[in-house]
């Protein structure tokens, strides 16, 4: 786990800032435990009043939970910006997708352009073995629901790649809102053999460009991987129409 050492007149006040840090950075993410108390002061230098005091300040603020008998845990309520009834909003009516794949074409774009120029060899190391972990999964048997998530990795490596906390935050939102079926069902993406082929092979080229540090070509990448999955989704989607009405004259 990333902590380190502190030093400072007030403890709890550096240990409070350096979680901040971690959580506004993206190193520590919704719904992940923090260690244990003991072994987190010992990491941090500080005694375990003074870490018992950071972590009530960090509840206080919203940033951490503690759940009665599993541990302390960054609040589960950073991972959506959008009020309930605007999700829900969302979910109900269809041009949302296009919108969704529209905003994502343009922030994506910009932070694979950002990932090519300000991406450090930790992070190109990190994309590099998040394409390598696709690749091993569309090598084996795996489930659609599996890939998708592979998948949803590799872009969120791109976006802590560009050093940008509130591209990487609000797009980590929307990543959230996707894995809830809120715009469309991601598994039906991999559902079908040349489709999980093509997506591989964007996502090759995307990464490709990144690490060649190729910054307009990264971003074009990004673009004609998204406009390919706006087509899918449009042909799935009417694919689904001629099956019902198939399925009603079958009835009849």
């Amino acid at each position: 786990m990333p902590f380190q050492p502190v030093n400072a007149a007030r403890l709890s006040d550096a240990v409070v800032e350096q979680i901040e840090l971690l959580i506004l950075r993206g190193v520590l993410r919704p719904g992940e435990r923090l260690p244990a108390e003991r072994d987190l002061a010992e990491r941090m230098g500080v005694s375990r009043p003074s870490l018992r005091e950071a972590l009530g300040a960090l509840q206080d603020k919203g940033l951490l939970e503690a759940r009665a008998g599993a541990g302390v845990f960054v609040s589960e309520g950073l991972r959506s910006v959008f009020p309930p009834a605007l999700v829900r909003l969302f979910a109900g009516h269809r041009e949302a997708v296009v919108d969704y794949i529209g905003f994502r074409r343009d922030l994506e774009g910009q932070a694979a352009e950002r990932a090519a120029v300000h991406g450090t060899e930790g992070d190109h190391e990190g994309i590099a073995r998040a394409l390598a972990e696709m690749e091993a999964a569309h090598g084996r048997r795996t489930t659609a629901e599996e890939e998708a998530e592979l998948d949803a990795g590799f872009h969120m490596a791109i976006l802590e790649a560009a050093h940008n906390v509130v591209l990487l935050h609000m797009m980590r939102a929307m990543f959230g809102l996707l894995r809830e079926g809120v715009f469309y069902n991601r598994q039906i993406m991999f559902r079908n053999q040349p489709t999980r082929e093509r997506l591989l092979a964007q996502h090759r080229t995307i990464a490709e460009a990144i690490l060649a540090r190729d910054a307009a070509a990264a971003r074009r990448a990004v673009e004609a991987h998204l406009d390919f999955v706006e087509r899918a989704l449009a042909e799935q989607g009417k694919a689904e129409v001629h099956e019902a009405v198939a399925r009603q004259r079958l009835e009849r």
